[in-house]
Order: C-alpha cells, then sequence, then structure tokens
C-alpha cells in the first residue's frame, strides 16, 4: 500500500558562509549573521555559531558577535570594531567585576565608565548586590572594591593615601609614570589664567561624577565652591569663547584730572 506521506528533508546550513563572513566584516548583528546564514531562526545561527567559537560584545547588551580567533585584545584586554566593544573577561558583568577586583584602589562608576566606555552604574550595583563586589563610601564618594578583605584593604588604603583619581592617572600606569603625570598636570595647571583653572577642575570633577568636586579640590589644592561654580558654568552654558582678558587687556584706564590751582593773581 502506497504511503500517503512526502518525506519532507529538513534543510541544512553550513557554517562555512558565516565563519567567511565574520572574517569579513570581524563583527556582526544577530539579523546579519541570519542572513548570511540564509536562516530565520535564531537557534540554528546559535548552533553554528558554538561550533566556530565565538564571543559577544560586552558593550551594547551584547548585540554584536565575532569569532573568539579575531579579536586582538590591548594590555587591559578590550577590543574594539565597529562600535562594538569586546573583553577577553567575558561580559559587562564578567568584565567589571574583574576590573574592580584588580583595580590599584577600586573604581567609583564614573572612572570605571571611562575606562570601559559603556554606561556601568548598574552593574556595579548588581555586582554588589550579589556581593561580588565591596561598596563603600570614600571621601564622599561611593567606590567599588574587591570583596577579599586584604585585597580590599589594600584598595582602601591606596585611595586614601593617593588624592590623584585613577580617572586622570590611568589605571594601567605604574607608580613612576603617575609621579610623573601627577607633575605635568600641577604645572599644567599653574600656566592656566584663573577662570581658565575653574573651567579645567569643573570638567575633571563632572567626569568623576559624585563627590568629585571634593577631590577635585584635594588635589589640585582649591576650593571646592570653586570647582562647583567652574563645573556649573562648563555645563550651564555659562561661558563664552574668546572672552578671557589678556593681560592687560581691557580699557585703557583713564587717569583723574586734577584741577589746576588757581594762579596767583598780582598784587
Amino acid at each position: 500500500m502506497k504511503s500517503n506521506y512526502t518525506n519532507v528533508t529538513q534543510p541544512t546550513f553550513s557554517p562555512v558562509s558565516l565563519r567567511h563572513f565574520l572574517r569579513k566584516h570581524r563583527t556582526a548583528s544577530l539579523p546579519q549573521l541570519k542572513k548570511a546564514l540564509g536562516t530565520s531562526a535564531t537557534m540554528t545561527v546559535f548552533r553554528k555559531l558554538k561550533a566556530l567559537g565565538y564571543r559577544t560584545s560586552y558593550s551594547h547588551r551584547g548585540k554584536f558577535y565575532t569569532l573568539d580567533s579575531l579579536p586582538q585584545f590591548d594590555s587591559q584586554g578590550l577590543w574594539s570594531h565597529g562600535g562594538g566593544w569586546f573583553s577577553r573577561h567575558g561580559n559587562l558583568l564578567q568584565t567589571a567585576a574583574h576590573w574592580v577586583k584588580q583595580a590599584q584602589a577600586g573604581f567609583t562608576a564614573a572612572e570605571l565608565q571611562n575606562q570601559l566606555h559603556v554606561e556601568v552604574k548598574t552593574t556595579l550595583l548588581r555586582l554588589y548586590r550579589r556581593r561580588q563586589i565591596y561598596r563603600e563610601q570614600l571621601s564622599g564618594v561611593y567606590v567599588y572594591l574587591a570583596t577579599e578583605p586584604d585585597r580590599r584593604q589594600r584598595q582602601r588604603m591606596c585611595r586614601l593615601n593617593n588624592p590623584l583619581p585613577e580617572v586622570l592617572e590611568g589605571a594601567s600606569l605604574g607608580s613612576a609614570a603617575s609621579q610623573e603625570l601627577r607633575a605635568a598636570i600641577i604645572l599644567f595647571f599653574s600656566l592656566l589664567d584663573e577662570k581658565q583653572r575653574r573651567l579645567y577642575a569643573g570638567l575633571e570633577s563632572f567626569k568623576l561624577g559624585h563627590g568629585g568636586d571634593h577631590q577635585i579640590a584635594q588635589f589640585l589644592d582649591l576650593d571646592v565652591h570653586t570647582v562647583a561654580r567652574g563645573r556649573r558654568q562648563l555645563f550651564g552654558g555659562e561661558v563664552q569663547p574668546g572672552r578671557v582678558r589678556r593681560p592687560g587687556g581691557g580699557r585703557v584706564r583713564v587717569e583723574k584730572k586734577r584741577r589746576k590751582s588757581s594762579a596767583k593773581l598780582p598784587d
């Protein structure tokens, strides 16, 4: 008896096209990978990616994909291509946890954001609530530290003894380089006029986020209100380019005219 059922051959997709596409473009989003593979099934794409070996970006909520063999990580374990950021340490949670634990003086949210090029406040709070990192308020700002007690104590002491924020000195600099940079910043700051000093201090304070006014005031030996004023002026649209007065500039001083004494009348 002849069967009424017809065998339907399931389509198979070769990962070769996927490999060629990623080698050419370096990174791609899921819709781009589906198009390259010729399928609309998400799971099919992930099965082929798994067979090839892949990584997802820690930026853009894991939107971008690449092959394990393609990233050329820098000394900090980061790599960027096409706007996406990838980490040797995994996704954003894993990367942030690694950076905090390895940091010489811990990290504020603003400092770590400056290093990883993405917003990290929510990620740090999640890690803290999971007890994967520690949080402590130091000098008026929240600092994220390692959970291991000895390591955390070293980070705490390093930060308290080092008024120069990591956002200025760079996390990868050694102690000798940090001292040179400190001296260079102080020298540069001394060459600015009063208004420029105030605005520069405000800029660095803004980069640090909460507590930045106090940190910058301490480092640059300024009044904290001066730093706050510079920050408000710079980001409040109160600065007019080209209005800094040159030494000796302004109106020519007009001397007061003295009344001539009356000439003595002859007798």
